[in-house]
């Protein structure tokens, strides 16, 4: 066991909170472990740590990294092995009770109340030896270009994704980020045909950043959609970047993006009254953001900030895992279809946890 492990497994066993996290196509595994158990909030957006927001946004908790041991690891892969196959099996109840709400979703978009509406589940799946060490290493393998993190709370429990999207990234005044909308399950990346639905999902989600950013950004530049690979699955994605007006703040930011429409909707807030009224779960921190705030926590740059979207994620609870998967809905969606859609993001975690 490597001295961040061992960390990690004090902090655990003296109920102290920490966060594990790599960058995607990164080499090294950062930790922060916190000295005390007292949770922090963001307030002024000035903080500097690893912070951590749940989908409604109303209380930002972090990590702060003037209260933190920092341990820095490379990446190693040697003698490590797993089976990637995942087993699963379908909930008809929980299935059914998906394709209703789906199909609730799109009368409601056909009735104009709103363009896109991005519908989630929960699911749970028993855990037989969890070893978190084992889980983190299995992710990092599995989805190196992804942001992979395990973050915990005594106050807030223990959370572990692997997300392929960029929320925000800010280094002085130049900003980034991406539209990620639209999911198919291929195997090589020159046979993915996109299908209206996913290519009108995601232009929805780079219109609503683009839209959020105009009056807060002097330049914007938008590139054209492209596929990428995250693990099995395919999306379609847009890069967009700025340069921030002199009198624009990251809080402004922030607050005027979260939740995008890639995890809510259009109009956001139609979108999120929907979700909130007839989800019948509470998402926590499932859709929220995550990442560093104000530091590059390995080189100590309180010039930059690296969030992502927390998407591909689970909460242990006891001996299960709760599963959080989502898909966009829109006019043209089939419920059957989208919830296929969210099985095969499902087995991006299953896969590491079985």
């Amino acid at each position: 066991m490597t001295n961040l492990f061992v960390q990690v497994e004090i902090h655990q066993q003296s109920q102290l909170p920490f966060v594990l996290y790599c960058k995607p196509n990164s080499d090294r595994i950062v930790g922060l472990f916190q000295q005390n158990d007292h949770l922090y909030f963001i307030e002024s957006f000035e903080e500097t740590g690893f912070v951590f927001a749940p989908f409604d946004g109303n209380t930002m908790s972090y990590i702060p990294h003037e209260y933190s041991d920092i341990i820095v690891e490379k990446v190693s892969y040697s003698d490590f092995y797993f089976d990637k196959i995942a087993a699963f099996s379908i909930d008809d109840e929980a299935k059914n009770a998906f394709v209703d709400l789906v199909q609730k979703g799109v009368n409601v978009i056909k009735m104009n109340q709103f363009q896109k509406v991005v519908l989630s589940r929960k699911e749970k799946v028993a855990l037989y030896d969890f070893d978190l060490e084992t889980t983190f290493k299995k992710l990092v393998h599995s989805y190196p270009t992804a942001f992979n993190y395990c973050f915990f709370h005594p106050k807030i429990g223990l959370w572990i994704g692997a997300t392929p999207e960029q929320f925000l990234r800010i280094n002085d005044k130049n900003i980034q980020t991406v539209a990620l909308a639209g999911t198919q399950k291929a195997a090589f990346i020159d046979n993915v045909i996109w299908g209206k639905k996913e290519i009108e999902e995601q232009q929805l989600v780079t219109d609503f950043i683009v839209s959020s950013l105009n009056k807060k950004v002097d330049v914007i530049v938008v590139s054209k959609p492209y596929t990428i690979t995250a693990g099995s699955l395919c999306h379609i994605k847009t890069d967009i970047s700025a340069i921030l007006k002199s009198n624009t703040h990251l809080k402004d930011i922030i607050t005027s993006l979260h939740p995008t429409s890639a995890v809510c909707g259009l109009p956001k807030e139609e979108a999120k009254t929907f979700i909130l009224t007839n989800e019948q779960y509470d998402r926590e921190y499932y859709s929220g953001f995550l990442g560093e705030l104000n530091i590059d926590v390995a080189s100590t740059n309180t010039a930059q900030s690296d969030l992502f979207v927390n998407l591909r994620c689970m909460k242990i609870v006891d001996d299960f895992a709760e599963v959080f998967v989502g898909c966009g809905v829109t006019k043209d969606s089939i419920p059957e279809a989208e919830y296929q859609e969210t099985v095969n993001k499902s087995l991006t975690m299953k896969k590491c946890i079985q």
